[in-house]
């Protein structure tokens, strides 16, 4: 029998729990093994829960109980999960979490002490939700190597810019929306700004291409300026725009790693993908483009990767494990200002070189235009004196 032991107990972990509790003849099945929720830790008292006779607030308690095999962590963050992941490796459990900024800052780490250890240190669950993507990525296309990974990653980003175009409404209404029907949280910094997709093209590119890719290395930008007069000038060259994470691998084995929005081709599947979905094409050397798509985060979708990784670690299968990641390599970093690209340009007044745009309800002497594909600095000398009033990549 396999013995788990969840921490927190927030939208994740009681999600992680109703799927360990409601189908445990299947997961006997899979996992050719019995698996039983033995623990759940969290500081707060839930005494109507039906798990109720589960809940320690010592992590201790777990810690010390040779019984408990698996250990998941949802606290989120580097903190108390940090601590509490290294103690459980130490002790000999493996860890299974869905904190994708634990696994982007300190995942080479805790893979080699699960490693040392003879345990596994599984996050699926990390990137994309219910999406498979990180053991397909890993076994499934080990035969090729990785060109690129583009992806809209987060889904309150995704929505939002579903409901400025299908409603018609600003940022800030979009995003109160968002918060009410629970796809944001009251600080949204980490969604809005980029920072969560940064994690999650980390994680990725780490397991592609071999090496620890760390967010502080990957340029970000987020979608608070985002206008509704952009979503119509993005539709009026027939493109929408969206919050991608790119990682794109050069010829010489350099890495070009960034997160900006875009405009999108409305031939490219990317721009189809809508409200809180996510979507994640992979482009490698034998398959081409494979793209995954599904919803990428809530509490049943994530629950399900969690649990699939639970069954993985149950079954001890060797090839469960991720191969630990090699060591940061910061000469291996290209910035994306030397990536040349078309661009959006909004201007107050004046004329740019390139495609006019023309859309109706822009500001009296507002222009829009499509440059000529160019790098950063090239486009920043062409704008020099001028009154801009947005920027955005445009996807190749």
């Amino acid at each position: 029998m396999v013995k788990v032991a969840i921490l927190g107990f927030g939208v994740v972990g009681s999600g992680v729990a109703e799927v360990l509790t409601g189908q445990g003849d299947g997961l006997h099945k899979k996992a050719d093994e019995l698996i039983e929720l033995k623990y759940i830790l969290d500081v707060r008292q839930f005494p109507d829960s039906p798990f109720a006779g589960c809940f320690v607030q010592d992590f201790s308690v777990i810690e010390n109980d040779p019984e408990v095999d698996v250990v998941v962590e949802t606290i989120g963050g580097v903190g108390a999960a940090l601590d509490f992941t290294e103690r459980a490796l130490q002790a000999g459990k493996s860890v299974v979490t869905s904190n994708k900024e634990l696994v982007a800052t300190h995942g080479p780490r805790l893979l080699a002490m699960a490693a040392e250890h003879q345990v596994v240190y599984l996050f699926e669950a990390s990137v994309g939700g219910g999406i498979p993507i990180l053991r397909p990525l890993s076994d499934c296309m080990a035969a090729n190597d990785i060109l690129e990974i583009c992806g809209i990653l987060n889904g309150t980003a995704n929505y939002i810019f579903t409901r400025m175009v299908q409603d018609g409404i600003p940022f800030a209404q979009a995003l109160k929306g968002a918060q009410a029907n629970g796809y944001a949280e009251q600080n949204p910094t980490a969604d809005v700004e980029g920072h969560d997709t940064c994690r999650k093209l980390c994680i990725l590119s780490s397991i592609a291409f071999g090496w620890h890719l760390q967010p502080q290395q990957v340029p970000t930008k987020g979608i608070t300026q985002i206008t509704l007069e952009d979503a119509a000038y993005a539709a009026a060259c027939g493109r929408r725009i969206k919050l991608l994470g790119r990682a794109i691998a050069e010829e010489d084995g350099r890495i070009c790693a960034y997160v900006e929005p875009h405009f999108v081709s409305l031939e490219n599947p990317l721009a189809g993908v809508e409200d809180v979905f996510n979507a994640i094409t992979v482009k490698g050397t034998a398959t081409g483009d494979v793209m995954f798509y599904g919803r990428g985060a809530g509490k049943l979708p994530t629950a399900s990767a969690v649990v699939a990784d639970v069954i993985a670690a149950a079954r001890q299968l060797e090839r469960a494990s991720y191969r630990p990641w090699q060591p940061n390599r910061p000469e291996c970093i290209v910035s994306p200002e030397e990536l040349a690209t078309q661009w959006y340009v909004r201007l107050a007044q004046g004329e740019l070189t390139g495609e006019r745009l023309t859309i109706d309800q822009g500001q009296k002497g507002e222009s829009g235009w499509l440059t000529p594909a160019m790098t950063k600095p090239a486009l920043e000398k062409a704008l020099a004196g001028k009154d801009v009033l947005a920027v955005i990549r445009v996807l190749d």
